[in-house]
């Protein structure tokens, strides 16, 4: 009995060290007929033997589908994260067209109050050219500010979006791998 508990030891040391090897090749080494045993045909150790045999030939079998399970998972964190990239970035440029097309209007807006304003000054007063001049160049500031916030807090939003996916892709693959480590030793 302790001489098959060895041998089943260096046979998962075995296992360990040839992690790389195809597992059908594996399974077809693990799995012989029970006649090229040297063991009587019918013999409870016999018997012990075909049990093992089959028994590892399942587990290597389950020890694929795991990995593949594992690799599957990875390949859904990665398009997740594909996903919240693609939507933050869509979200940016979004905000940064509305925040254009605002600026745009504002200064429109701006402009026809100036013209406006300016032809009524010079036909009452020089000073009040000045106030509108002023009044022109506040509102045309004021537009930019706007473009300028706005189109920084979407990239900061954006910006924030990516790297929160980026931590929770990179922990769901961590911890995966991390199971999946801990399975196979």
């Amino acid at each position: 009995m302790a001489n098959q508990n060895e041998q089943a030891r260096a046979g998962d040391k075995k296992v360990e060290g040839q992690a790389l090897e195809p597992v059908a090749e594996v399974q077809q080494e693990a799995v012989k007929p029970a006649a090229e045993l040297p063991v009587e045909a019918g013999s409870p150790l016999n018997e012990f033997l075909g049990r093992a045999e089959k028994a590892y030939a399942a587990y290597l079998e389950a020890q694929k589908e795991v990995m593949t399970a594992y690799r599957e998972n990875e390949r859904q964190v990665e398009k997740g994260y594909r996903e919240a990239e693609k939507k933050a970035h869509n979200a940016c440029e979004k905000a940064v067209n509305q925040a254009l097309r605002l600026r745009d209007e504002a200064e429109q807006k701006a402009e026809e109050a100036y013209t406006k304003a300016k032809e009524k000054a010079e036909e009452t007063y020089k000073t009040a050219i000045e106030q509108t001049e002023e009044a022109h160049k506040t509102a045309i500031e004021q537009a930019k500010q706007n473009y300028d916030g706005s189109v920084s807090q979407a990239l900061g939003a954006r910006k924030e979006t990516v790297e929160q996916a980026w931590v929770a892709r990179t922990q769901d693959v961590e911890t995966a791998w991390g199971i999946f480590t801990k399975e196979t030793r």
